[in-house]
């Protein structure tokens, strides 16, 4: 596929910001506060690798009518300049006695009423990006005007993906399906670890992303029992199974999927638990329709691995949301009721253990529609590849 037009017009920047004011007057909030990357991105379309330095905080504001306002440290005016924004507050930074405290207050007075409320991010999966001194202080500075959760807000705006957002997540996928692929044609048993991590980012960026902001996994005999650690020096040897994972990133928005690969040969207790994942991967996918809850498409795959003897126990959740964030809300697990819409992009992520200090995890992207699911991720082989 071609590669999609980078950044999104200023008539969507403002689409975004009227929906999340429509359900600021149902929420009933007058203002809403962010201090985190995502958020900050997502309606301003700011983007910086400089949200990695703790020292400087930013901050947006979304009043009840008009366009953002932004409140940052100076550095950043230049940047602010070119997004769709036109009130950007700046200050000297970094003031470790006033780290744009005090402008912060001063812009959320001016633009909420006396005795309102400000939303800003207090549920699960999200946190505020300031010193908690800090937070502690404009708490109190802000007197009658209270500080309310809006999370609900920005998870119903964020999990239905526009038509240029999710063609930003299908190239990526696209981009990672076919370096998945070609992994078997440039890796050989002995390699290490680190070796085949460095060549699939090399990979990745030259077929087309931006990042390989994440990729974990590792190759253990028989099977892993840890998925999240970065590559080791170890060697691969005949018998090993590899998994990487990875979440790169093309103009601000992820894929997220997993593929693995055996040395040599596979043995009956992996090629069946491969076998049981690509079936319980086959439910979710017929299962994951607008609708029904996160939770039903957890349930339809739980089913098909307790049927085929696997152990899930220690299985949390089998899949989230994606776009924006490497992991974003819905969670497909058993306490999620979230319903699902057309326009969403989820991964499905089962996984279970086969032997003691053995697993098997298996990862595919999907986008919802209104008469069912779209892989974007091109399908895992049902069987294990051979290396």
């Amino acid at each position: 596929m071609g590669v999609p037009k980078r950044g999104f017009s200023d008539a969507e920047f403002a689409q975004r910001t009227e929906s999340a004011q429509r359900l600021m007057k149902q929420y009933n909030i007058d203002l809403l506060w962010f201090s985190t990357e995502p958020e900050m991105r997502y309606f301003s379309g700011f983007q910086s690798q400089f949200w990695q330095s703790p020292t400087r905080p930013w901050f947006l504001l979304i009043p009840a009518n008009g366009k953002p306002v932004a409140v940052i440290p100076a550095i950043g005016q230049s940047a602010f300049a070119r997004t769709w924004l036109d009130d950007i507050r700046c200050w000297p930074s970094p003031q470790p006695t006033d780290e744009g405290l005090s402008l912060l207050l001063q812009s959320m007075k001016e633009l909420c009423p006396a005795a309102g409320r400000i939303g800003t991010l207090m549920g699960r999966e999200t946190h505020v990006r300031m010193p908690l001194a800090d937070l502690d202080q404009l708490r109190s500075a802000l007197g009658s005007r209270g500080l309310v959760d809006a999370s609900d807000i920005v998870r119903t705006l964020r999990s239905i993906k526009s038509a240029a957002e999710i063609e930003k997540i299908r190239y990526c996928c696209d981009v990672a399906s076919g370096v998945f692929e070609e992994l078997p044609n440039w890796v050989s048993c002995g390699d290490s670890e680190q070796a085949i991590f460095r060549r699939f980012k090399v990979a990745m960026l030259q077929a087309g992303v931006d990042d390989v902001s994440y990729l974990v996994g590792g190759a253990a005999s028989g099977g892993y029992d840890d998925i999240i650690s970065p590559a080791r020096e170890l060697a691969t040897k005949t018998g090993d199974v590899l998994i990487l994972d990875t979440g790169s990133v093309f103009d601000g928005y992820f894929c997220d999927f997993d593929r693995n690969y055996a040395f040599g040969h596979v043995s009956s207790d992996v090629a069946s638990t491969h076998e049981l994942l690509w079936q319980a991967t086959e439910a979710g996918f017929a299962a994951a329709r607008p609708g029904v809850s996160a939770g039903h498409v957890y349930q339809a795959m739980h089913k098909v691995l307790q049927a085929g003897g696997g152990d899930v126990g220690n299985v949390g959740r089998m899949g989230h949301g994606l776009g924006i964030q490497l992991t974003e809300s819905p969670s497909i697990a058993a306490f999620d009721d979230t319903p699902l819409k057309a326009g969403m992009v989820l991964t499905l992520e089962p996984g279970l253990a086969y032997a003691p200090h053995k697993m098997l995890v298996h990862e595919e992207n999907i986008i919802l529609h209104s008469d069912g699911a779209e892989y974007l991720s091109r399908r895992a082989p049902q069987a294990m590849p051979i290396i």
